[in-house]
């Protein structure tokens, strides 16, 4: 992921809002130094903002708490993307992206889903 935010342009996706699960450490701090070694880094503080969200499922937590879990994550992602509002999003793992979005990534799912949007392939 951080690989593919490298070469995002920076101007066409302001402000940028970097989610990662409460649990998960390390992926924010990976996110705060690709903002810092950015060229035009100056401009952090005011185009890029660094949350934290619940997790839907923890690995190898039972199926019945994660209903409760879920249910949580759900409810802070709908209030997160209300409050944000995003154009685009990009997600890595099921954990986090199931509360955050829900995602049509194949043509073919959007026939069986008319009211999904598919904007095709980013590369």
């Amino acid at each position: 992921m951080i690989n593919l935010l490298s070469v995002l342009q920076k101007d066409r996706f302001s402000p940028r809002f970097y989610i990662a699960a409460i649990t998960d450490s390390l992926s924010l701090q990976k996110a705060r130094l690709l903002e810092v070694t950015r060229p035009d880094s100056m401009e952090v503080t005011s185009s890029s903002q660094f949350m934290q969200v619940y997790r839907s499922r923890e690995v190898g937590q039972s199926y019945i708490t994660s209903v409760w879990t879920t249910s949580v994550a759900l409810a802070h992602a709908l209030w997160l993307m209300l409050r944000i509002r995003p154009q685009v999003i990009l997600c890595n793992g099921p954990g986090t992206c199931i509360p955050l979005c829900v995602l049509v990534q194949w043509p073919q799912l959007q026939m069986k889903y008319p009211r999904a949007h598919y904007v095709g392939c980013l590369m």
